[in-house]
């Protein structure tokens, strides 16, 4: 696994905490730091990623913020690992009780609520881990798992179990999950920032 660049680490850092603050800048970090648990966790999972694939701080640096980390994750119950593939933007609005397999992959933006599952099958024809999209909202204690695709701007509904592929702009509800419209996640994705390098040149 190639080291991962600064400026990547920044970018996805600016979008975590423009996701939770809808605003940039030392004090909205500072801030965000103090209140929200979900961004300190997201924080710390970025900060283990960049220091364990670095030869230089693999160990002692990565080792101490591993610590702090792994407090995090037992306290508030979240099985999130840091080497798990998660775009920017990541929004934990509860941080509580969320597992996600490491073998899974979520894109740009995606709001996870309390009680969420993203889980591996371990047969049947859905063997495998969830994919999440961009712009994707999963709702309080909905399950996900297996083989199974969440395309971009999809909503998934509270307490919906997933079990087939998600279209885009997809909104699912239910036990097992049903299709019931394409009004997407629209209100639920907000205060999202572009990672184009105008944006990232303007807010630097």
């Amino acid at each position: 696994m190639p080291p991962m660049p600064e400026t990547e680490f920044k970018q996805l850092i600016r979008e975590d905490l423009y996701r939770c603050a809808g605003e940039l800048g030392t004090g909205a970090f500072l801030r965000t730091w103090r209140y929200e648990v979900g961004f300190r966790f997201t924080v710390l999972m970025r900060l283990c990623r960049i220091l364990h694939r670095r030869p230089a701080t693999r160990y002692g640096a990565y080792h101490l913020v591993a610590f702090f980390y792994h407090c995090a994750s037992v306290r508030h119950g979240l099985q999130i690992n840091f080497t798990t593939e998660i775009g920017g933007g990541l929004y934990l609005p509860h941080a509580l009780n969320i597992v996600v397999n490491r073998r899974c992959k979520i894109g740009r933006n995606c709001n996870l609520s309390q009680g969420v599952t993203l889980g591996v099958a371990h047969r049947g024809e859905r063997m495998g881990t969830p994919v999440i999209g961009d712009n994707v909202y999963i709702a309080p204690g909905a399950v996900i798992f297996g083989e199974i695709e969440v395309s971009d701007g999809a909503a998934v509904g509270a307490n919906c179990v997933v079990t087939k592929a998600v279209p885009e702009n997809g909104v699912v509800v239910g036990v097992p999950g049903k299709l019931i419209s394409h009004n997407g996640s629209g209100e639920y994705i907000t205060q999202t920032l572009s990672s184009t390098s105008e944006n990232i040149k303007a807010t630097s």
